[in-house]
């Protein structure tokens, strides 16, 4: 989204601190780190630093947080207040929908609650918040009852940058089939449906499956690969983004999500739009709110979630006709450039940003 800004004219002043070391470090803190007091000291330090670092920066029109910024909402809206200056933030994800479906909030119950209270109040400050689907916005509507006029819709895209079309590798010969996952492994993902495809796959001896990746169900999966005894099914480990493209350039066929849970189906996730971004062909799960902006058989091939007979009928379809793959790969590719691109990214965040200016310089 910085980057988009950038193309799109727009002068990005970046004040940050890191306070996280990385997911498991999040995760921690929610189980209940939060009430240690080193966990205390970490964010007075971090804040300390933030606050040093914002009174370097210059004037600027408006203040806009990152994700996940709930948190620092509560501070970034009295900074604002001081320099009298637009909030906005790009939300992107629930971190109560993301601690409720990974189970923190079942494990945790008075951190849920703690989570749901933050959020709610956090998500109030802002002037502005940006989500990437109006299924999404209609989730933050129904669980903190928030306007839905207070949000701007701006697509999450892909880092056109790091995704893109590379030139095919040379030919392997060895006639195999190779169809893509990578990810992080949360139920979102359906990765259980990935497996339960391939079982069915498995008389199809050119048909082999590259999972990549690492996270809380890997185990799960790969207990599920032992049990049907797979073959056909190979497990990697995470791999840094700027590796990716070169395991994807390898592949016949990319997919996206299986999964069920809210968070699934009011999101496009972000493996779905580098596989476009890189031109390959992208089976994933069907939604109302992925429906709304990529056309079956045009863009992508969509297929019922939760119903591993399905994708494995879609999988034999592709790989039975080159045409079909080729026509997806080329008309998503299209399509991603004009609607998912950094341009088109920054482009639609500026013009959220300039109307949030426009309404308070009429204030």
């Amino acid at each position: 989204m910085i980057e988009g800004l950038r193309r799109a004219g727009v002068e990005v002043v970046e004040c940050q601190i890191p306070l996280w070391a990385g997911i498991d470090d999040r995760v921690q803190v929610a189980l209940g780190g939060w009430a240690q007091s080193g966990f205390f000291r970490r964010v007075l330090s971090t804040y300390r630093r933030l606050l040093s670092a914002f009174r370097k920066v210059d004037d600027f029109d408006i203040l806009m947080l990152g994700y996940p910024g709930q948190i620092d909402a509560y501070l970034a809206r009295l900074l604002a207040w001081q320099r009298r200056k637009p909030l906005v933030l790009d939300v992107f994800m629930s971190i109560y929908l993301i601690a409720w479906e990974r189970g923190l909030v079942a494990r945790k119950p008075i951190t849920g609650r703690l989570i749901w209270w933050l959020e709610n109040v956090a998500c109030r400050l802002p002037d502005k918040l940006i989500l990437d689907t109006a299924e999404y916005v209609d989730w933050f509507h129904q669980t903190y009852g928030m306007p839905q006029g207070r949000f701007g819709l701006v697509p999450t895209g892909a880092d056109d940058r790091i995704y893109q079309p590379l030139e095919p590798p040379p030919v392997r010969g060895d006639g195999q089939f190779r169809v893509l996952y990578y990810g992080t492994y949360i139920p979102l993902h359906g990765v259980d449906k990935i497996i339960q495809a391939a079982a069915q796959l498995e008389d199809h001896q050119d048909i082999v499956f590259e999972l990549i990746g690492t996270g809380p169900e890997k185990d799960k999966a790969m207990a599920l690969a032992r049990e049907l005894d797979l073959a056909n099914v190979s497990f990697d480990g995470w791999l840094d983004k700027h590796e990716i493209p070169a395991r994807v350039a390898n592949v016949d066929l990319c997919l996206g999500v299986f999964g069920t849970s809210e968070q699934s189906k009011r999101t496009i996730q972000n493996k779905i739009y580098e596989g476009l971004a890189m031109r390959k062909p992208v089976i994933t799960g069907d939604s109302p709110t992925v429906s709304h902006s990529l056309v079956h058989g045009q863009h992508v091939y969509l297929v019922p979630r939760d119903d591993p007979a399905a994708l494995a009928q879609a999988i034999l379809e592709l790989k039975g006709s080159p045409d079909l793959r080729d026509r997806l790969a080329e008309q998503g590719y299209a399509h991603f450039r004009a609607n998912f691109a950094l341009e088109a990214i920054g482009q639609r965040t500026r013009t959220v940003l300039e109307e949030v200016l426009a309404q308070a310089n009429r204030g």
